[in-house]
């Protein structure tokens, strides 16, 4: 019997740790990954002209003047002269008319604005300022106003304008581009202004 109580004892500590290792960790099991959420959709402001848009040199005899504009887009012979091309949420209009002397940001801000207050719905003015393109010097306005609104929802979008008055020999050019608020345009139009060309 001597022999037999340590013997006993043994097999209880061996059965012993046996069961603790079976039994709860004192850690708790790490919860499983949380799933990723999937990356948003890419979207564009409405009015963005597409970065693989294409362009075409349109040739404006009467008003003197060449352009590039992109392709596709419908072309309108404006009343009382001028031509509009538009797409959707966006437009360009070329004017051309005599002028005696070349237009500054002080004669644009004093004949100019106020026309484009009383004619255009929710006018607000931006900037006047110079820029410089092939074509030559030209005066920059900005400013937003309220496109017409929808005949089917009866809402209006609010657009960007950029007005630019070219000069050269007595003709004066105004390109004007606009487009919704927000929409990133700036290399489109930046194409459209730099193509502009007097004819010979």
């Amino acid at each position: 019997m001597r022999r037999t109580f340590p013997l006993l004892l043994a097999a209880l500590a061996v059965t012993g740790a046996a069961l603790a290792g079976c039994g709860g960790s004192s850690h708790p099991a790490a919860p499983p990954p949380a799933a990723t959420a999937p990356a948003p959709a890419e979207s564009n402001p409405a009015g963005d002209i597409p970065d693989n848009q294409a362009y075409v040199i349109y040739r404006y005899d009467r008003g003197g003047v060449t352009v590039k504009v992109p392709e596709g887009w419908s072309r309108t012979d404006m009343a009382g002269g001028g031509v509009s091309f538009t797409d959707k949420l966006n437009r360009i209009e070329i004017v051309t008319a005599p002028a005696a002397s070349a237009p500054t940001p002080r004669t644009v801000t004093a004949d100019v604005v106020p026309t484009l207050r009383a004619h255009v719905p929710g006018f607000t003015p931006g900037t006047v300022t110079t820029v410089a393109r092939p074509a030559g010097q030209a005066v920059l306005l900005t400013y937003q106003g309220d496109a017409p609104a929808d005949s089917v929802t009866g809402k209006a979008v609010r657009d960007s304008f950029e007005r630019y008055a070219f000069f050269q020999d007595g003709r004066q050019a105004v390109l004007t581009l606009s487009g919704p608020v927000g929409a990133d345009n700036v290399d489109p139009w930046r194409t459209v202004t730099d193509s502009l060309r007097w004819q010979r």
